[in-house]
């Protein structure tokens, strides 16, 4: 815990509290909560499940009444936990005091520059963004504080909502909500607590940003599962397919699609439309791209005949000027840059998005593509995206240098077209359509 609050540059006072003294990491430790004064802002339980209680009322004694408690033991853990759980509860209500938890892994926002803060056990923190998860699982959260870096996900806050005993979800949904770095508010989900109070909430966050949801248990064995993990009774799903979209909520169907979504929303929150085209500099990509595509309900739009007369004329005869477009392997940044051009004073009018795919071959500098990728694309009055494969010797510069110029950068070319997907869907389920 105390390693999390160093590693994110936490600027506010920190009180390790141990009845043995000393010091821990260089920090002086206070003996009991009652040598810590003025009362502490949060005070965060690390003990055992045993000892909570004695912790909870000694804090009710000395004026702390904001606690996150991560140790699990409670209506989770059998008759003994549910006795503590009631314990729990009475001794809130007694002193009107706010408790987090408990059986969670803790928090962490780095929304505000300024107050960077993670009251947490996990083991990194996430790369940081405009994107907040909120999950009935830490080992979801683990999972996708690691993907942040690996797929570069703008993933700024992340909460473990535990047993919910009084903050649940639709509490931390209402804050991130009204929290204007929030972009986009992403759920792991088992059950949705309070219906109606959830469904209250949802629908007012999901007027001003996207949430997107993963909830576990489609199918019968994982509704038993769901059960076993939380003690919660998840829904059928088609019922949960009715109440996210009476929330406004996009549903995903994997931890995959949780993760790509991440990406989509923060760079593109309002959403597009279906209609697309592709970009290539290779035909396999090209072929998997347009099937993914179609398969995901994008259409891929024909090409005006002035826009094709145009294309035909500044790119090689071996070229396929359609829908994919495929400006063959050894396209320089002259290629991409002469094609892009031309679509961009070609009006397209049904035209949302335009799916680029750049192959980096042995033999081609890919570093001025990038460049001249980068520069166009504040020019562009429709989104980008880009997929960048092959073996990328600068990856992390070049991906730098366009995600700095608003184009989401994807490995793969499918899921480049997955995450246009869920942008159209999302669009489509507002009801903005273009």
């Amino acid at each position: 815990m105390l390693r999390n609050l160093e590693l994110c540059r936490w600027p506010g006072r920190v009180i390790p509290v141990n009845p043995k003294g000393g010091t821990i990491r260089g920090i002086p430790v206070a003996v009991s909560l009652r040598d810590v004064q003025p009362p502490a802002d949060l005070v965060v339980i690390v003990v055992r499940p045993d000892n909570v209680l004695a912790v909870i009322e000694e804090a009710a004694t000395t004026g702390h009444s904001n606690l996150l408690v991560l140790p699990g033991g409670f209506s989770e853990a059998g008759e003994v936990g549910a006795e503590r759980d009631r314990q729990l509860r009475a001794l809130a209500k007694q002193h009107n005091m706010l408790i987090g938890g408990p059986n969670c892994a803790g928090l962490i926002s780095l929304l505000d520059p300024e107050w960077p803060f993670a009251a947490t056990f996990f083991r990194d923190m996430p790369r940081g963004g405009g994107v907040a998860l909120l999950s009935q699982s830490g080992a979801i959260v683990e999972e996708m504080i690691s993907a942040s870096h690996e797929m570069r996900l703008p993933l700024g806050a992340v909460v473990s909502i535990g047993n919910a005993m009084q903050l649940d979800m639709a509490s931390y949904l209402e804050a991130l909500g009204n929290d204007p770095a929030c972009k986009a508010v992403l759920l792991y989900a088992e059950s949705f607590g309070q219906g109606e109070r959830f469904l209250e909430v949802a629908r007012g966050v999901s007027a001003r940003k996207p949430i997107i949801a993963l909830v576990g248990g489609r199918s019968a064995e994982g509704r038993s599962a769901a059960f076993r993990h939380t003690g919660s009774a998840a829904r059928e799903s088609a019922d949960v397919d009715a109440f996210c979209l009476s929330c406004g909520i996009l549903r995903v169907g994997s931890l995959r699609e949780l993760k790509l979504a991440a990406k989509a929303f923060a760079f593109f929150p309002s959403g597009l439309g279906h209609r697309v085209l592709i970009l290539s500099n290779s035909g396999g990509p090209g072929v998997l791209a347009t099937d993914r595509c179609v398969a995901e309900g994008l259409e891929l739009i024909d090409l005006p005949e002035d826009a094709v007369e145009r294309l035909m004329e500044a790119l090689p005869p071996e070229a396929a000027v359609a829908n994919p477009m495929d400006l063959l392997a050894d396209a320089r940044a002259d290629r991409f840059v002469a094609a892009l051009e031309i679509l961009r004073h070609s009006p397209i009018p049904q035209l949302d998005a335009i799916l680029l795919i750049h192959v980096v071959p042995f033999m081609v500098d890919a570093g001025p593509v990038v460049a001249a990728l980068a520069g166009l694309a504040g020019k562009f009055p429709i989104p980008l995206f880009h997929c960048m494969m092959g073996t990328l010797t600068d990856r992390e510069p070049w991906l730098d240098e366009l995600e700095r110029a608003g184009v989401p950068v994807f490995g793969d070319s499918e899921e480049m077209c997955m995450a246009a997907s869920m942008l159209a869907r999302h669009r489509k389920l507002l009801g903005r359509t273009a």
